[in-house]
């Protein structure tokens, strides 16, 4: 159970973080910020099909998010991602991960639309 509100807190996380680089992008118009690739995470499955989806919709909004909360938005998945991986890898909290990606799935879509992904 403690794992499953983890994985919440985690998916839950991204809301904040994202209201937060909306009002980045403001104040920092003029600032440089280092771009970081992460390709050996990219792309790789959680095996759960809510989960997945959750990770190509985050993907897929990366370009919209503000290149002053680019890193941060990244940092945040490659980090959800590292933690579904090892709760999906886990049998006895596999079976939860599937709501908690839902949940996170759900509570996301606000934000994304605040990028303009959907």
């Amino acid at each position: 159970m403690c794992v499953l509100c983890a994985a919440i807190l985690v998916g839950c996380s991204k809301t904040e973080m994202g209201n937060s680089n909306t009002a980045m992008n403001n104040s920092n118009k003029g600032t440089t910020t280092k771009t970081e690739k992460t390709t050996t995470s990219s792309g790789e499955k959680i095996g759960i099909a809510e989960c997945d989806e959750y990770i190509a919709k985050y993907e897929a909004c990366t370009p919209k998010v503000p290149e002053a909360g680019r890193a941060a938005y990244k940092a945040g998945l490659d980090s959800t991602r590292a933690s579904w991986k090892k709760l999906a890898d886990n049998p006895q909290t596999r079976g939860a991960l599937a709501s908690a990606c839902k949940q996170a799935l759900q509570t996301a879509a606000a934000t994304w639309k605040g990028y303009g992904c959907e």
